[in-house]
């Protein structure tokens, strides 16, 4: 059973931290739907925090691979030319607008997600409003700003959208490109913003799991999760990339809503 939730998670994982629709809140409320806590918790051994740790490390290693000669580029541009070039200057914007949200999540990530997992109708209604905001901004926002154009001050403030991913079921991924959109960015620009701006944000949640990636790295469990959640992450990074050249964000709004219905259906149902 737990290579089965393991495979599930990995799919939820790779599908929901890339495309604008919660890796974090539909990680919970799958757990939640299936009744899958008690059967991770009484497996014992840390498996918990090691699928946790899999899912991230699987992402990351997604987001690396599809963008590692734009990083290989922005490093070296970043660490010598600087401010001169213009993937030194992108190289610099990133790592500013990643601080914002690396300090809301040092602050405040464990108490929230700990505080949203026995509440599935916050989830719910976060899911519900970030779709409803999503939609209005991108159907509403002009399309002029290309990744090559985007300013220091642009960079900065989506950043600071990126700590509102901490609020149940809005995604960090949703919130950025949301953000980006107001500002102009086309669809496809804010997408790979949004992927590069991710990359230490993921990074640093994985760092700060070392030990338990050392320890789980030749579990089995700990690999599956891992290799699925990489693979899904590649296949979404690629298929939103291609997909907003032609198309809106509608139907990650829909998908949203009608996610949030169903929340809230089963949960009555349940009555709790």
């Amino acid at each position: 059973m737990l290579w089965f939730i393991a495979i599930i998670l990995g799919i939820v994982q790779g599908l929901g931290e890339f495309l604008p629709i919660s890796s974090s809140a539909h990680l919970i409320l799958t757990r939640w739907l299936f009744g899958w806590d008690p059967i991770i918790n009484q497996a014992g051994g840390n498996i918990e925090i090691a699928l946790d740790v899999a899912l991230h490390a699987g992402t990351l290693i997604a987001v690396l691979i599809y963008f590692f000669k734009d990083w290989v580029q922005l490093v070296t541009n970043g660490l010598t030319k600087g401010l001169k070039s213009k993937a030194g200057k992108m190289f610099w914007y990133l790592v500013a607008a990643t601080i914002p949200g690396g300090l809301a999540g040092l602050a405040l990530e464990s108490v929230i997600e700990h505080f949203a997992r026995s509440q599935p109708l916050i989830i719910a209604a976060g899911l519900a409003i970030m779709g409803i905001i999503l939609y209005y901004v991108d159907k509403n926002s002009a399309q002029y700003i290309k990744y090559e154009s985007i300013t220091f001050r642009q960079a900065f403030l989506i950043g600071i959208a990126q700590a509102l991913a901490l609020i149940p079921g809005v995604s960090r991924s949703g919130i950025t490109m949301t953000a980006g959109r107001l500002l102009g960015f086309s669809r496809e620009t804010t997408a790979k913003f949004s992927f590069l701006l991710a990359t230490p944000i993921i990074a640093g949640a994985a760092l700060k799991h070392t030990p338990q990636i050392i320890h789980h790295i030749t579990d089995p469990l700990f690999l599956i999760g891992t290799l699925i959640s990489a693979l899904v992450g590649l296949f979404c990074i690629s298929f939103l990339l291609k997909y907003l050249q032609r198309n809106n964000f509608a139907i990650f709004a829909i998908y949203r809503l009608a996610a949030a219905a169903l929340v809230a259906v089963v949960y009555f149902v349940r009555g709790s």
